[in-house]
């Protein structure tokens, strides 16, 4: 885990499901043959509710058609991120398409789990509704460390809720990881 991270935000809102995140029909792919688990990057994001021209709400799509890494580095969203199907491939997809960071208001246990057990995305957690604060394309600074969320756009700071006992697993990559290097296994 970086201990800066800078990037462009995606909003999104409340009870992102897992379908929304990875639709069922594109977990056909490899998540280990780096030609096919490219494709979840392409896909990641692509079932959000549809707004104007069949583009998804805010009608900027994560990933561009046909490209498979997003310009955004974070993605915040409202209330129970990641409900739906326990699916290791939500976070995985949006980890494949070049975001780094999840902030939301609550997370779904399962999506929150994997996201840390796999190292895919850091989950931040927000008490504040930072959807109706950040809007897609606002440059941010993540100070993992201290919790402090930068906009540069609007010049506004948010502290984050501290990740607390993940963080561990996360500066070691993922559970297992973590797990080896605290001598919990061999």
């Amino acid at each position: 885990m970086k201990d800066i991270i800078k990037g462009k935000a995606y909003v999104v809102g409340d009870s992102i499901d897992t379908d929304q995140i990875i639709p069922a029909i594109h977990l056909v792919y490899s998540m280990k043959l780096p030609e096919e688990r490219q494709f979840y990057g392409r896909y990641a994001l692509c079932g959000l509710p549809e707004g104007e021209q069949g583009l998804p709400v805010g009608n900027v799509p994560f990933t561009p058609p046909d490209q498979f890494k997003s310009e955004f580095t974070f993605v915040i969203a409202g209330t129970n991120f990641g409900c739906g199907s326990s699916r290791e491939h939500a976070p995985f997809a949006i980890q494949e398409a070049g975001a780094e960071v999840v902030i939301a208001e609550s997370y779904a246990r399962i999506f929150y789990r994997n996201a840390v057990d796999g190292g895919f995305v850091i989950p931040f957690e927000s008490s504040m509704r930072l959807v109706d604060m950040i809007q897609t394309g606002d440059e941010l600074t993540l100070d993992t460390r201290t919790g402090i969320l930068s906009n540069a756009t609007s010049g506004a700071e948010y502290l984050l809720n501290p990740l607390g006992d993940v963080a561990e697993i996360l500066k070691c990559g993922n559970v297992f990881e973590y797990a080896r290097r605290a001598g919990l296994m061999a």
